[in-house]
């Protein structure tokens, strides 16, 4: 019984195999896309699935779909688990191999209780070309089936939160960079050049007070979190931080570690190679989001205090022949910078600060006191933070991070002279790091109070004598002050006698004589 039906099921099936097979060869193709449409129309009224496909090459098919690469990614993190057949990628500017399910597999997702399919696939064509376009060799898509019912919440939430997965997930796989900017004169490629960004810095071997520390983590990844906030309250999503103190005290260190908690590449601008305004704004539109753009030493960059002008006036006046007939044949470059403090502020916080978004503006300097008040206002920089001389907790990060030391008995002298002398953290870690193998944590301690010590006496003998020289300038001062009233008073009475001898003659001239 079982073989008869078998037989039967076999027979029907070539039966429309040949039929199929017929239709296709001899039913004129016109009639046959009406047959097809009508088919798939008649499907669809008892189907009750839809299908989406996003296809790996859209458009004029030069670029990789953005859409399709987030959702690759998607499925490889959450999904490919499930999968029995997988491939492996290496993708550009990712820190390891990416894998994905293989062509013409599928895995299912649920997302708030729904069940969902993801199938992918792949179209050879019939014929062998060979093509520089990727469009032309194979095809490979996605497919995502869904009930009907689920319409609405697959649309208006789900893919948008397949995509921001997916989008997320490659920013944390990627290779963050270290960029500079190229002088543009010349130049026909990228206006910045770029490295790996490998710092090691976190916030946890950052040597700072731990509270400001948390402040300042705080403050961050309450920013990255912030872009409705800044929506709602109609402001670019950017941040600025000023950060100010003596050299040696972790200011570049700041920056690594916190491009390394948000996970953000760096643009190292160099001012002085930015030819004018014009160049400063394309060079902030060719940065990406999700970056920290620093200016460092902000001081020393350009002259932004209008010193400039007067400058230029007197080496016109001042100018070399030589230099003149250079001009005159053409062989005069002008290499100086010609941004301007109003072209610097505008590409802060002006209109074209707001391209693109989640951006971090840094600047450093030594000496804050220097900058423009309009420079660094509230809502250019936003949060000035001032980094200064190494205390007991910012040292107790140093001897765990060099000397692997969580305490000692020793803390409490060093401690205690840190108070009383000023060192950067910078120095402290140079006498805490061992110089040998053999090197004992103690012998490094002992080291450190040594030129603890020994910095505290150079500072006692510098202030003894910068009082002493004051006091002689004061001397020196009151000695002249004394020399010319002196002067003075000499010259008051002869002074005197002839403004009386003028009288006299002027008396004697015309006669009169004085009762």
């Amino acid at each position: 019984m079982g073989g008869e039906i078998w037989a039967q099921a076999g027979s029907l099936m070539a039966s429309a195999m040949f039929l199929y097979a017929i239709f296709q060869q001899y039913f004129p193709s016109q009639l046959r896309d009406h047959f097809d449409k009508y088919a798939q129309k008649l499907v669809t009224l008892v189907y009750p699935y839809i299908q989406i496909t996003f296809h790996e090459y859209s458009g004029d098919g030069f670029e990789r779909s953005d859409a399709f690469s987030a959702i690759e990614r998607y499925l490889a993190a959450n999904s490919s688990n499930k999968a029995r057949r997988l491939k492996a990628d290496t993708v550009r500017d990712c820190k390891s191999l990416v894998l994905s399910m293989d062509d013409h597999e599928e895995i299912t997702d649920e997302y708030k209780g729904v069940k969902l399919w993801w199938g992918s696939s792949m179209i050879i064509p019939n014929h062998q070309s060979i093509s520089f376009y990727p469009r032309e060799d194979e095809k490979r898509y996605f497919t995502l089936t869904f009930h009907k019912q689920n319409r609405d919440l697959v649309t208006e939430s789900y893919l948008s939160h397949v995509l921001d997965e997916g989008k997320a997930i490659a920013i944390k796989a990627r290779q963050r960079k270290l960029y500079t900017n190229n002088k543009i004169e010349g130049w026909y490629g990228s206006m910045w050049s770029h490295v790996v960004f490998e710092h090691p810095a976190t916030f946890d071997t950052w040597a700072l007070e731990p509270s400001k520390k948390e402040e300042i983590i705080k403050d961050l990844i309450r920013f990255s979190k912030a872009k409705d906030y800044y929506k709602k309250v109609g402001k670019a999503w950017k941040r600025g931080y000023l950060l100010y103190g003596p050299p040696g005290t972790g200011k570049s260190t700041m920056i690594a570690a916190m491009a390394n908690l948000l996970q953000y590449d760096v643009y190292d601008l160099e001012l002085t190679a930015v030819k004018d305004n014009t160049e400063l704004r394309k060079l902030l539109i060719d940065t990406s989001s999700k970056s920290i753009i620093v200016i460092e030493d902000i001081d020393c960059s350009l002259d932004l205090t209008g010193q400039r002008k007067k400058k230029e006036k007197e080496d016109e006046k001042e100018e070399d022949p030589a230099k003149k007939a250079k001009a005159v044949m053409g062989e005069s470059k002008n290499d100086n910078s010609k941004v301007t403090l109003s072209g610097l502020l505008n590409f802060i916080d002006g209109l074209w600060s707001a391209c693109g978004g989640e951006r971090i503006i840094v600047f450093t300097t030594n000496y804050v006191e220097k900058l423009n008040p309009a420079l660094i206002r509230r809502g250019r920089m936003d949060k000035h933070i001032e980094l200064s001389y190494c205390g007991l907790e910012a040292f107790k990060v140093l001897a765990r991070n060099y000397l692997d030391l969580e305490s000692h008995c020793l803390f409490e002298s060093i401690g205690k002279l840190l108070g009383e002398t000023n060192m950067t953290p910078a120095d402290v870690a140079e006498n805490l790091m061992p110089k040998s193998d053999e090197e004992e944590p103690e012998i490094c301690l002992n080291n450190l109070i040594k030129a603890l010590e020994k910095a505290k006496e150079e500072a006692k003998k510098k202030a003894e004598e910068e009082e002493k020289a004051r006091l002689k300038a004061e001397d020196e001062e009151k000695a002249k002050e004394q020399s010319a009233q002196e002067i003075k008073d000499k010259e008051e009475p002869v002074k005197d006698v002839k403004e009386n001898g003028v009288v006299a003659k002027e008396v004697k001239e015309n006669g009169v004589v004085a009762s």
